[in-house]
């Protein structure tokens, strides 16, 4: 994937936004298990009172609770509040607040940061439970003499917080480090939660409504948690946009640059690589890539913000419970493991499966009518049954591997929500956790297991899409074997198109001797030059070698007197109407096949074209005319009319050099003589070579090149080759009589 990490950067600030706002939804999403915590610790379970410091407390009990405190915390927590009395300016606003205050005055909490009222609170909630638990006792008689106290000994109009108000210091400070003692088993989380209670009571006495405060609580974090999920939804949102977006854009910038290159290919690379692997590369691996892409995108960063976060929130919660997804994610990284080191193998071969699928399919669909012809469709039903298995039996093997991991994967993940909820309760039981902790912990632990089950599928798929990239970086880091030189040179005007070859040898790729061989020559304007000779003989070899479709292995081609290899491929062809052996046409209508010699072409041009082609008779036949439409390939024409829909299109063109690669070889002798008479008169002053393996089509051109096992065996004119060349003589006496040849 990396090797085609230089499409990603035109959409680099697109994907910059779209980590911001995952980064932004991971957050959020790791929010919520805590406002579900705070809902039921502090809203259910507390009444919605967040703090064991209370905001009002009455002066009485004030001063109970300093008995209780140590001297640090009595300082600090008294500088916390202020008294208010009848006398204080803002009294009457504190009375609407606190209706006690009517009757006795208060200490109200001055504002200071949270952090404080959290550092007070553990001194605060010891020094009320203790309170609570003195004022339980002295209403029970029999406890309260166990615990010392005799309130019958008092003296009239005192309590016990009286005389304990009046012990020495050093007596206090006893009386504050058994305090201390009696609840250093318990946590401060837990501890605070039970002066909670208390705390309620004192918002009671003082004539608060503690059910509005609980009510307004839950209805506040409940519309934080709303607001929180329309966020993170939000985000999700325009995530899944941007990473669309980056993903389509991607994949047509690749599209479009392995296309662009491919057709900078010479034979040579087409060679190497086959149509239908090409065709795959450019979809079925593009495509993969895309999904890929996108997913990483919506997951890959994802995926670690939420497991990393929500493992870094259960470490900072100092959760009892830790070890459990400790103990889950180790088994998933396990599984992940084992099924990343048997898939990654098979999808290395699946994308070479489905080359060879699509070249059996590709080769039956163009050949359909010798496979009928030869009655084979047995042959290539069994041949396309075997592809079609091999493909099908790897993708099942990765099938199967999938099928067993996901329910893997979800009883990992509900044994680890069993263990929280057996552990845990436990944990509640025993006061070393609180129900709320105990929801927002399995919150986490769902979070992280489902940031680990989106790793897995990227894990999946990130192997298949490793194995397209490198099949689509290997196509683009081809380099073509035919350059444009670096200072290209101009044809001379006017132009000529005078072709001379100077001992010119060529090597196919890979091959172990040459096709042609010092090849010498010269075809001038205005002259007909043929090559004849025997199948395999280098023919086509030698005209494929002047628009440069191959480079010569030895020797030079020269044009006018320039190299062919010094002026740009752009300009060389440009000079050249080329009509293949194979005769290629495209989707689309008669005249657009010939306008694309030509797109200027004008209408007498397109005619005129048609009727030196031999093509009138068939196109006026059809209904459309020149609009009749064309089927992919030409497979709706004969290959007869489709040779001469070729020709017309070269004629179109208008070049200088004519090259006609057995271009006449599905025609009849009398349409061939028919446009050969006419091609001669609107090419006269042309260069005009001619590949055939008839003698009649070439009897009366100026040169006549035969050729034997890549060899030049004969040069010269059909009766000076008569005389000359005995394999010219054989060819042309087993085609006509010695009347036709005179």
């Amino acid at each position: 994937m990396m090797k085609l990490m230089r499409f990603v950067k035109p959409y680099r600030w697109l994907l910059a936004l779209s980590i911001m706002l995952i980064f932004a939804q991971a957050n959020l999403d790791l929010a919520l298990p805590d406002y579900l915590s705070r809902i039921v610790n502090t809203g259910i379970q507390q009444g919605g009172v967040q703090d064991a410091m209370p905001e009002a407390i009455r002066a009485s009990e004030m001063d109970k609770v300093v008995i209780f405190l140590s001297a640090e915390d009595k300082e600090d927590i008294l500088a916390s509040y202020s008294l208010v009395t009848d006398s204080s300016p803002d009294y009457d606003t504190y009375l609407k607040q606190y209706p006690t205050l009517e009757t006795e005055p208060i200490y109200v909490l001055n504002d200071i940061p949270q952090s404080e009222i959290e550092r007070l609170d553990p001194a605060m909630a010891k020094a009320l439970l203790t309170i609570s638990g003195i004022e339980k006792a002295m209403e029970d008689p029999a406890t309260a003499a166990e615990m010392g106290f005799d309130s019958s000994r008092l003296p009239p109009g005192m309590n016990v917080f009286d005389v304990l108000g009046q012990l020495p210091a050093a007596q206090l400070e006893q009386i504050t480090a058994s305090v201390d003692e009696k609840f250093s088993e318990l946590g401060e989380t837990m501890i605070v939660q039970a002066g909670v209670n208390v705390v309620r009571k004192e918002y009671e006495a003082l004539g608060m409504d503690t059910e509005a405060i609980q009510n307004n609580y839950i209805l506040t974090s409940g519309a934080w948690m709303l607001g929180l999920t329309l966020l993170s939804g939000i985000a999700t949102i325009i995530v899944g946009y941007l990473s669309a977006k980056i993903a389509a854009g991607m994949a047509r910038d690749i599209r479009r640059d392995v296309f662009q290159h491919v057709e900078s290919f010479s034979s040579t690379e087409f060679d190497k690589f086959s149509t239908a692997s090409l065709i795959t590369r450019t979809t079925n691996d593009v495509t993969q890539i895309q999904m890929v892409s996108m997913m990483m995108i919506r997951m890959m960063f994802y995926a670690p913000l939420m497991g990393v976060g929500g493992i870094i929130k259960v470490i900072t919660n100092e959760s009892p419970l830790a070890w459990i997804i400790g103990v889950a994610v180790l088994m998933l990284v396990s599984l992940i493991a084992i099924v990343f080191s048997l898939s990654l193998p098979k999808f290395k071969i699946i994308q070479s499966l489905t080359d060879r699928i699509n070249l059996v399919a590709r080769e039956n669909l163009t050949g359909m009518m010798v496979v009928r012809a030869f009655t084979m469709e047995g042959f290539e039903e069994k041949r396309f049954d075997v592809a079609n298995k091999d493909l099908t039996a790897v993708s099942l093997f990765i099938n199967r591997v999938m099928v067993v991991m996901m329910p893997l994967m979800m009883l990992i993940m509900n044994v680890m929500l069993l263990g929280v909820i057996w552990f845990g309760a436990n944990e509640v039981a025993a006061s070393n956790m609180q129900v709320g902790d105990m929801m927002a912990f399995m919150q986490y632990a769902m979070q992280i297991v489902m940031a680990f089950l989106m790793l897995s599928m990227m894990f999946i798929m990130i192997p298949r899409a490793s194995v397209s990239a490198d099949r689509i970086h290997e196509v683009l880091s081809t380099e073509p074997h035919i350059h444009d030189p670096k200072e290209a040179k101009k044809f001379a005007e006017p132009f000529k198109g005078e072709i001379e070859f100077r001992n010119v040898s060529f090597r196919y790729p890979g091959g172990d001797i040459d096709a042609v061989q010092n090849i010498s020559f010269v075809a001038k304007p205005g002259q007909t030059t043929a090559f004849i000779g025997s199948t395999g003989a280098g023919k086509s070899t030698i005209v494929n070698l002047i628009p440069r479709f191959y480079e010569v292995s030895d020797g030079s081609i020269f044009i006018d007197g320039i190299d062919i290899r010094d002026v740009t491929q752009h300009d060389l062809r440009e000079k050249i109407g080329y009509v293949p052996q194979k005769s290629a046409l495209f989707s689309g209508t008669i005249e657009s096949n010939l306008l694309y010699a030509d797109k200027d072409a004008t209408s007498d041009m397109l005619q005129s074209a048609i009727d030196i082609a031999q093509a009138r008779e068939f196109v006026s036949e059809k209904p459309e005319g020149m609009a009749t439409e064309i089927a992919q390939g030409g497979t709706n024409v004969s290959g007869g009319q489709k040779q001469r829909l070729s020709i017309a299109r070269a004629i179109v063109k208008k070049p200088p050099i004519y090259i006609l690669d057995d271009s006449f070889s599905a025609l009849d002798f009398k349409t061939d003589s028919a446009l050969r008479r006419a091609f001669k008169e609107k090419s006269k002053d042309s260069t005009l070579l001619i590949v055939t393996q008839r003698v009649s089509t070439i009897k009366n051109a100026e040169q006549i090149i035969v050729l034997d096992d890549g060899r030049i065996v004969g040069k010269g004119t059909h009766n000076e080759l008569m005389e000359t060349c005995e394999t010219y003589k054989e060819i042309a006496l087993s085609q006509l009589n010695m009347e036709e040849l005179a």
